[in-house]
């Protein structure tokens, strides 16, 4: 495997575009895996799969040998500002995901998209995924910046079902110097993480719940230079252990994004805190300077 935090990518992948009509009907083999066989929403059909491919959009997959283990589809956005690519779906196979993958899919995918001349992706995700946000937010520099809520309306695959779709937008500046140093440079220290953490203010409040895994108390808004966002660890033992509290947890962090955001808070980083033997998940967040004389209003959402 590449080093960490290596804009290199594994030796057990090739990674390239999708080419041939089996290739792209792997993708509904990947989508069912990740969604579960009682997905009512159906798969990418091939072809619209082919239509992306060939008129301007990526449809990239990592192959194990013959066998597709993820894919990331993509398609060009424009804002009536800004020309982007936005990224519909980024999937891999359970049996992959602590291989790195889903990093060495979008490294992949920024260097595709840099080849058609863009220097921006965008996609929505869900701020409840922890293992996204760390991937997204920290390990790719990715920033949310608009909050939209119940955004595909109720779905009832594995990853939604019982709860609300909600999503944040991830604005992804691939050319930045920023995000170039991100992926390339060493892991940040997690002793850095902790104290920015115990010194920023908390936006949600949380306590243990029956089951002990955690769950929202209170919204409060956030004061000072830093606060912080804590979300689920693992939103599927949320599911399994706690589903009562999965709308809390929804509406908690939907009041808790929106409450910063009006304030002139903006997420900027993703941590994994250890706190006497357990694993908490948090957006990190700081005050947005002010905007100099003559700049138009922030965009909301």
């Amino acid at each position: 495997m590449a080093g960490p935090r290596s804009n290199g990518r594994s030796e057990a992948f090739r990674f390239r575009r999708l080419e041939k009509p089996e290739e792209f009907r792997q993708v509904e083999e990947v989508e069912r895996a990740l969604y579960g066989p009682d997905a009512t929403s159906p798969p990418l059909p091939v072809p619209l799969l082919r239509a992306l491919q060939d008129n301007g959009g990526l449809v990239l997959g990592a192959f194990a040998d013959i066998y597709l283990a993820g894919f990331a589809a993509s398609l060009i956005g424009w804002d009536g500002t800004t020309l982007y690519h936005y990224s519909h779906l980024t999937a891999v196979r359970p049996e992959y995901r602590n291989h790195r993958l889903g990093f060495q899919l979008k490294s992949f995918q920024r260097d595709e998209v840099l080849k058609l001349g863009l220097a921006e992706i965008r996609w929505a995700f869900d701020p409840l995924q922890s293992r996204t946000a760390w991937l997204e937010v920290h390990q790719l520099g990715a920033r949310p910046d608009r909050y939209y809520p119940h955004y595909y309306g109720q779905l009832a695959d594995a990853l939604n079902l019982g709860i609300e779709t909600d999503r944040m937008r991830a604005v992804w500046s691939i050319a930045s110097p920023a995000v170039e140093a991100r992926m390339a440079g060493p892991p940040a220290s997690p002793e850095a993480a902790r104290q920015r953490w115990e010194r920023s203010t908390a936006i949600v409040e949380t306590e243990p719940g029956e089951s002990g895994i955690r769950v929202p108390r209170a919204v409060a808004e956030p004061t000072g230079a830093e606060a912080h966002l804590e979300i689920p660890f693992d939103l599927d033992l949320v599911r399994q252990h706690e589903p009562k509290s999965l709308r809390r947890w929804r509406h908690a962090s939907r009041d808790a994004f929106r409450a910063a955001a009006d304030l002139g808070y903006v997420v900027d980083d993703f941590a994994v805190i250890s706190t006497e033997h357990e694993r908490r998940s948090f957006y990190l967040l700081s005050r947005a300077p002010p905007a100099p004389p003559g700049a138009g209003p922030p965009s909301g959402g």
